[in-house]
């Protein structure tokens, strides 16, 4: 007869374990501690089994035939009840293990090394304060577009809206490095394009017309604060490099036989590849016999283990007075790319490569960081010898910058 739950509470436990049974395989097993136990009794491939369903009174006996009822239709399909367990136990754990913020770490203690000493920092602090209390528990392959969005756009509400993008940016280079690992099969991210509010582009103030080049040339080469800071202005022309990327320069990556300087680009942990042309090996040389036994090329004025301040270049040119609208540290940037087309009529493509911007070729294809390199290096070249040309057009500029200027 089919147990009554009157019956179940009833029920002494003696000295040994015994069994009292329900019907269809059902039954519950009573210990001598006073425990009553579900248990199903099944048979699978020839074999008698038995499938743990709960203790009572936690699991009554209205929930307990619905579990039997469940590994039944299981048996009846083929399906080990306690095979299929294992499974979902297992699914279970691989999906914890795959959340997006153990793949996130995973992925910044991976690629964070090469990074710019301050870059690191904050893309790990923006991940634990932003992403991972929204997304971060979730499994990253069952991710859904909404919720990343839903986790960006607290930054949006905020008013930080460049931080949102990069947030954005960060979380899809989390979802490539799953989709390369085997965790996720597609990045969300893409999905999501125009969905924040476009950040309204702030273009950094660059000089571009050459006498005025000229002007500035020679009035960085007039500086008359420490070396450091002095070789630093003079080279980044030369390189235009973005400023984090000058300033974090270490002496590990400059190769003088090969008249190259190899680095990490902070913003896409690609390498990248700045032939050296004769006058930017020659600033190199001068500042080695000052900074060469250490990390840095430029350290920072209080400690030689950290690279240049990012204010260290800005404030210089401020001191000698090259206003804010006038030239930015990025501005170098836009004044090569600028001359070297409209002036000197270098190939467009060359210029992006050099600046370390995506290339693809015609078939959507992202070149590798070795294209062109000889031609860049000539390019590189020329271009030096193009600024000492401007340079020397006028007198050398030791005083203020915009009193000489005028």
């Amino acid at each position: 007869m089919p147990l009554t739950d009157t019956e179940i509470r009833s029920v002494q436990f003696g000295d040994k374990p015994f069994k009292v049974f329900d019907e269809r395989g059902l039954f519950l097993l009573v210990t001598p501690s006073g425990g009553k136990w579900w248990r199903f009794k099944y048979r699978c491939n020839g074999k008698e089994k038995q499938l743990s369903l709960g203790v009572y009174p936690d699991v009554g006996l209205k929930a307990a035939r619905k579990r039997r009822d469940e590994a039944r239709e299981r048996v009846a399909a083929g399906i080990d009840p306690s095979e299929h367990r294992k499974a979902v136990k297992s699914a279970q754990a691989d999906r914890l293990a795959n959340s997006f913020e153990i793949v996130a770490r995973e992925w910044f203690e991976k690629y964070s090394p090469s990074w710019a000493a301050n870059h690191g920092p904050r893309v790990i602090r923006r991940l634990e304060h932003d992403i991972f209390p929204c997304i971060g528990a979730r499994p990253i392959a069952e991710l859904k577009a909404p919720e990343l969005l839903a986790a960006v756009r607290r930054l949006e509400n905020r008013g930080v809206l460049e931080t949102a993008h990069r947030a954005l940016a960060t979380c899809g280079q989390v979802l490539r490095y799953a989709i390369a690992t085997g965790r996720a099969e597609r990045d969300l991210s893409r999905d999501l394009r125009g969905a924040l509010t476009p950040v309204k582009g702030e273009h950094f103030a660059a000089i571009t017309d050459p006498k005025r080049v000229g002007e500035l040339l020679r009035a960085l080469d007039g500086y008359q604060g420490t070396l450091t800071v002095r070789c630093a202005l003079r080279l980044a022309p030369l390189v235009f490099v973005r400023p984090g990327e000058l300033r974090a320069a270490e002496w590990a990556h400059i190769d003088f036989d090969a008249a190259e300087w190899r680095y990490t680009v902070s913003k896409t942990g690609t390498e990248h590849i700045v032939p050296l042309s004769k006058q930017a090996v020659a600033i190199l040389r001068e500042i080695q016999s000052l900074t060469g036994k250490g990390q840095y090329v430029f350290p920072s004025g209080r400690s030689p283990r950290r690279p240049m301040s990012d204010n260290a270049i800005l404030a210089a040119m401020r001191r000698m007075g090259i206003a804010k609208d006038e030239m930015s540290g990025h501005g170098f940037r836009a004044t090569a790319r600028t001359i070297l087309d409209e002036v000197l009529g270098f190939r467009p493509d060359l210029i992006e490569h050099q600046l370390a911007h995506a290339v693809r070729d015609p078939n959507g294809r992202a070149y590798n960081r070795t294209t062109h390199l000889p031609e860049r290096r000539k390019m590189m070249q020329a271009w030096s010898d193009y600024l000492d040309k401007l340079a020397r057009e006028g007198k050398v500029l030791h005083a203020h910058f915009r009193k000489a200027a005028g």
